[in-house]
């Protein structure tokens, strides 16, 4: 079985400070032998870490809320076609072994918010840094794609034994 890490965040443009940050983020989730879960749309942290993880040779698959591809990021290698509109966010969550949360808005916020409800753990990259205390539930603040990935590494582990 392979580990599946949802990478959620903002579907509006992103300043090129936020695109490389979620490029990286997607790189090194390839890396590590990983599948890339986002919600496949050609924008935002969807299309930019899934960027990243094509580049860097990793699989990358796509739920998308519409009925068809249209809206799809070039970069994702399995697209979902659910015709769910947001609330396939509950099949980003749901799927994922572990969820990324870059800033978004209130989609992302619901994908958070599923994910803890759920009992997913979270990792909050690039967050006002007091989001994990104000939150119940399992979610690290981190600063860095590669603390991201570091904290990643450790949840899997856990959950392994």
């Amino acid at each position: 079985m392979h580990t599946i890490i949802g990478v959620m965040g903002s579907g509006r443009p992103l300043l090129p400070e936020a695109a490389a940050v979620a490029r990286k983020l997607g790189a090194l989730i390839a890396a590590q032998g990983w599948v890339l879960l986002t919600g496949g749309r050609a924008s935002g942290v969807m299309d930019a870490c899934s960027r990243g993880a094509k580049d860097a040779g990793g699989l990358v698959i796509g739920v998308l809320p519409d009925a068809d591809t249209t809206r799809a990021s070039s970069a994702i290698d399995i697209a979902i076609c659910t015709g769910l509109g947001d609330a396939r966010n509950v099949v980003n969550v749901l799927s994922s072994t572990v969820v990324v949360a870059l800033p978004g808005g209130a989609g992302t916020l619901s994908e958070v918010a599923l994910a803890l409800s759920a009992g997913k753990p979270v990792i909050a990259l690039g967050w006002d840094p007091g989001v994990a205390a104000r939150t119940v539930g399992r979610i690290i603040d981190v600063e860095t794609p590669e603390a991201a990935v570091s904290a990643a590494r450790k949840l899997i582990a856990e959950r392994i034994r």
